[in-house]
């Protein structure tokens, strides 16, 4: 074999399907000493140690000893120049976005500022074992190009797109119909295909678009095969009550981006923690997903997401850490608080499905499944190694833990960044702790 195929060996888990559709004993392929092996930068195989490691004359074989390699995690809604207000305190939504996103978004009409952001938001992403992410940026071309730049000097695959907003926010933070259009488009063709980057007409939520923009919007998106559509949905009640004010000949929040054809295959709508049926019916048919959001849903006191409705209409569902109300950049962390948010609604997240929403599920819900989210032959190797021994609580609780199933929620409930040993995109070390 040529030089460009490398294994990695350890404990190795993927999700293969929805543990909703087929149950959980059908929705993993686990290998308790398992290799995987990536040939230029894509997964070639996996399979037990014992059957493939005789196949490996000459390849390195790196050996990863009281650990996991599972895909690498992918987050479907988060927005980079919020990381300066992480954990910024005592607001609902509407009073938090004009108190402290408004003020630090302002600060990306500076490059170089955009541009230490970005990579301070990449290295806390891959730190964290998330390897894909659908990004908002700010209202600026050069947050966009600053993102880009960062990421294709990584080889990441991430998804971003400039904000369009032209009423209702700051005049420092508002374009025009045109004007968003006319930046969106250069951005497009900048950008849109360009490595392992895709871009994403983002709309920041109905309330700051004039149906001119969103018109716009779904200009773009008739222009362009592939791109993606990005925005927020029904995370909040005083929102919705906002949006039907503004929208008053639309039935609900969600026609008003249906009526200006902006639901899709390549849509992801952020948190809609208050959908009604009707609503989860028609993101189903036009194949829309949503981005359950589950620390900055609890942390803004927005609501709790209906996942068993979700799964019940067959709506593609990702998970986000929507960094800055989000209070983690921690796929784990963001797992345990969606165990919680489900508990309160006494329904139960079994660690198999969390696996699904944090790798496959994301992928699927952002049709990127070809590509990543598991470990099938072909797709790119964006993975992670996840140790066993992290922390001395860790360590001791996993030697108590009697299965996958009990292993795999210890690790998604205690681990956090600490967890995460190293971290790969297309087949390179990208971060190790």
């Amino acid at each position: 074999m040529t030089s460009h195929v490398k294994a990695y060996r350890a404990a190795i888990l993927h999700s293969i399907a929805d543990p909703a559709l087929v149950g959980d004993a059908q929705s993993y392929e686990y290998f308790e000493d398992g290799v995987l092996v990536v040939d230029n930068g894509q997964v070639a195989k996996i399979g037990h140690a014992k059957d493939l490691l005789p196949t490996l004359k000459g390849v390195d074989v790196t050996e990863y000893r009281d650990a996991l390699i599972t895909p690498g995690f992918i987050d479907t809604h988060i927005h980079y120049p919020q990381t300066g207000m992480i954990a910024a305190y005592g607001e609902q939504l509407l009073d938090w976005l004009n108190t402290y996103t408004f003020p630090t978004e302002k600060q990306f009409a500076d490059p170089a500022h955009a541009a230490d952001v970005a990579n301070i938001f990449l290295k806390e992403l891959l730190r964290n074992g998330t390897t894909t992410a659908l990004v908002f940026a700010s209202v600026h071309k050069q947050s966009v190009d600053a993102f880009f730049e960062a990421s294709q000097a990584l080889n990441l695959r991430m998804i971003a797109g400039k904000v369009m907003m032209d009423r209702n926010a700051p005049d420092y933070l508002t374009d025009t119909a045109q004007s968003s259009y006319d930046d969106s488009k250069e951005l497009i063709e900048r950008w849109h295909g360009k490595a392992r980057l895709h871009y994403a007409v983002t709309p920041r939520f109905a309330p700051t678009s004039t149906p001119e923009q969103l018109t716009a919007a779904g200009k773009l998106l008739a222009e362009y095969d592939d791109l993606y559509m990005h925005t927020h949905l029904s995370e909040n009640l005083d929102e919705i009550a906002w949006v039907k004010s503004l929208f008053p000949e639309q039935k609900g929040y969600l026609d008003v981006y249906d009526h200006f054809q902006l639901l899709s295959e390549r849509s992801m709508f952020a948190h809609g923690v208050h959908l009604c049926d009707e609503e989860c019916q028609r993101l189903a048919e036009t194949g829309s997903a949503v981005s359950h959001c589950p620390t900055s849903n609890l942390f803004l006191g927005s609501g709790l997401f209906n996942l068993k409705q979700a799964e019940q209409f067959g709506v593609n569902v990702g998970l986000g850490t929507d960094v800055g109300a989000g209070t983690s950049f921690s796929m784990l962390q963001t797992l345990n608080e969606a165990y919680k948010v489900q508990q309160l609604q006494r329904n139960k997240l079994s660690p198999f499905k969390s696996l699904y929403l944090a790798t496959l599920g994301g992928a699927q819900a952002l049709r990127l499944d070809d590509r990543i989210g598991s470990f099938a032959s072909g797709n790119d190797a964006d993975f992670i190694v996840l140790d066993y021994h992290a922390t001395p609580l860790l360590s001791y609780r996993l030697q108590q833990a009697k299965n996958l199933e009990e292993k795999l929620f210890v690790l998604m409930t205690i681990g956090d960044d600490r967890a995460v040993q190293e971290t790969f995109a297309a087949g390179q070390s990208v971060h190790k702790r």
